[in-house]
């Protein structure tokens, strides 16, 4: 996985000044990887307080959701807390799971979101998308479609990332464009406006979308099979 990230990555910035895609090269250099851990756990921690607070009903009424990469299990367990009836997994590769401790409100399961994707009601992908291009995207929204079609009612896929040209602010605006240019320096991926994120969801076999722009420069989007 990680030699295929790295070939993807040849073409930008980072990898021409490192000879190594972002993620991989945080994955070796243990100070950045701390740095960039840390900055991204403080950043789901807003994020999961605004969500259960304001999009609470989203996730009314599940019986279980898996969060791929979704790091030290921040998100999953405020969701697992606000919504005790949930059993929330993570999913992340080996080498995270591997220091994450036993038992918690949580499960941590190692694995690659590219091949396999646990079952659940609900397949959380937050802040994952915008960093893959349109043809990695769409190979993990079909691996979330199947975690989700084994669900009897069907259940959903809930994305949330940025979508160009909802932002409400001038000050939201501005965290968009330059969230664009950091995917531009730092990987393959892009912030997609809504006709782009429609795109790869029919092209990854989804029906219908649901858009609701309450995150600020973010958007909570509900995927249906």
């Amino acid at each position: 996985m990680e030699n295929e990230e790295e070939d993807a990555a040849a073409e930008t910035p980072f990898m021409m000044a490192h000879g190594a895609g972002f993620y991989g090269y945080a994955g070796r250099d243990l100070e950045l990887g701390a740095l960039f851990n840390e900055a991204m756990g403080a950043d789901s921690r807003v994020t999961a307080g605004i969500v259960v607070r304001e999009c609470g009903e989203v996730f009314a009424g599940l019986a279980s959701l898996v969060d791929v990469g979704g790091g030290d299990g921040t998100m999953a367990k405020a969701i697992a807390k606000a919504f005790p009836h949930a059993r929330c997994t993570v999913l992340e590769l080996p080498q995270l799971v591997g220091t994450m401790p036993v038992g918690g409100m949580v499960e941590f399961v190692a694995g690659d979101m590219m091949e396999f994707i646990p079952p659940a009601d609900v397949v959380l992908l937050k802040f994952v998308l915008h960093n893959w291009s349109d043809e990695d995207c769409v190979r993990i929204l079909k691996r979330a479609k199947e975690a989700i079609s084994t669900r009897e009612p069907k259940g959903k896929v809930v994305i949330i990332d940025t979508v160009a040209g909802s932002a409400s602010s001038k000050q939201a605006f501005e965290a968009q464009v330059f969230m664009d240019i950091c995917m531009m320096m730092l990987t393959t991926g892009e912030v997609r406006d809504e006709e782009k994120w429609r795109g790869l969801f029919l092209h990854a076999g989804f029906s219908r979308h649901k858009i609701s722009p309450t995150l600020g420069s973010r958007s909570l989007i509900e995927l249906f099979p």
